[in-house]
């Protein structure tokens, strides 16, 4: 296998990253080119999926590279009232969450139609799923995973391909630091809305992404799994 994790540099990407090694050739994408040089994959290719021209590089990264697993996990996290909407902002959350995964997915295709063979997973959330207040930007964009999803599990399901999206919960990242801090409410508080009151680990999120690119799982496509300790449930 031929593993391609965007967003590498820290947090979840960079667990998976790790996570996988024994599984394939681990090649990986994000801003900060020191982080990736520090997991050692098998190749890297620094850019930022905000910007146009770095997203056509990582395509052609992809193609050149054979990639057959593509992780679509770079993600920006915007706090925002609907009525605050900013252009400059809704352009960037777009370009990053939704725009880049559907056509790093598309440049992967080809190779993978050519195989019979092929896994693309999301990194979606759980906001794609429920909704979450003030952060209108963020969810649209990952519901948007959702349904990319299920129409390309299901357009490339005779190929032997299949395409599913991870919704995490609260995690215990730095992005997810980040968003408590931005937010109005406090960790105890968010904790309290989540029933196994605690917060998932990336390690969880890897754990999930080894059994879907396995064979054991090839009967799952254009699926939509929470991974939230509960919290898509009820309190």
């Amino acid at each position: 296998m031929n593993i391609l994790v965007t967003g590498a540099s820290k947090g979840i990407g960079r667990t998976i990253a790790q996570e996988l090694k024994k599984h394939g050739n681990i090649y990986v994408s994000a801003r900060n080119e020191k982080a990736l040089q520090e997991l050692k994959p098998k190749s890297y290719c620094v850019c930022d999926l905000s910007v146009e021209y770095d997203v056509a590089k990582l395509g052609d990264f992809i193609v050149e590279n054979k990639i057959d697993v593509l992780i679509n996990n770079a993600g920006e996290y915007i706090y925002s009232a609907a009525d605050n909407i900013k252009l400059n902002k809704l352009n960037h959350i777009v370009a990053v969450n939704l725009k880049a995964p559907m056509y790093l997915s598309g440049r992967a295709i080809p190779y993978m139609k050519e195989q019979k063979w092929g896994r693309i997973i999301n990194i979606g959330s759980i906001s794609g799923v429920m909704g979450e207040a003030n952060a209108s930007l963020y969810s649209a964009t990952k519901a948007g995973l959702i349904g990319f999803a299920k129409a390309t599990g299901l357009e490339l399901a005779q190929y032997g391909i299949t395409v599913n999206t991870i919704n995490p919960g609260w995690v215990d990242t730095e992005l997810g630091k980040d968003s408590i801090n931005v937010s109005e409410f406090s960790q105890e508080e968010i904790l309290d809305c989540i029933p196994q009151r605690r917060f998932v680990e990336p390690k969880e999120v890897a754990g999930l992404i080894k059994y879907l690119i396995s064979d054991d799982a090839k009967g799952i496509t254009g699926q939509s799994i929470n991974l939230c300790a509960g919290l898509s449930v009820g309190i």
